[in-house]
């Protein structure tokens, strides 16, 4: 019996960790939505954040004033830039675990009642082998009031 309760743990814990992996993840990229920041880390960012669920949580820590580190549940490692486009906030999220570079796209959203809300790009609107930066924008910019432009949505409260 003890045997059984240990497997299912390992496997609850593995289902988490892919699902965090996921989560902040999404869909995987050659190449950022822009090669360089379009703006300023905002410092309401910074700290640690649990979604409302519980599951996921994110550290955020400043690298310099243009750059993020993020890491995630499992420890990995994100640089996170602002990437926006036609004045939405997106950021680029590079994935510091990898030998090749690895890109996900997400937009984010502060409400006034410190509520962090994540949205992943939708791989069937920016496909995952999209070329280079500028098609990825293009595509963001003409898809930007197209419902289908976001896929799942992580909503988090930043940790007292």
């Amino acid at each position: 019996m003890n045997k059984m309760k240990s497997i299912a743990r390992i496997c609850t814990l593995s289902i988490v960790a892919a699902a965090c992996w996921f989560a902040f993840s999404g869909c995987v990229y050659n190449v950022p939505i822009t090669s360089k920041p379009t703006g300023k880390i905002d410092v309401r960012l910074l700290g640690h954040w649990t979604s409302k669920d519980g599951k996921d949580k994110l550290k955020v820590v400043k690298l310099d004033d243009y750059n993020y580190i993020v890491a995630n549940t499992d420890g990995n490692l994100y640089r996170v830039w602002r990437s926006d486009v036609a004045d939405t906030p997106f950021v680029s999220v590079l994935n510091l675990e990898t030998d090749k570079p690895q890109y996900s796209y997400w937009s984010w959203k502060l409400s006034g009642d410190g509520t962090l809300s994540l949205r992943i790009v939708n791989d069937k609107i920016v496909p995952d082998d999209t070329k280079d930066s500028a098609s990825v924008r293009k595509l963001l910019k003409e898809n930007l009031h197209n419902p289908a432009l976001f896929g799942d949505e992580m909503q988090m409260t930043k940790d007292k």
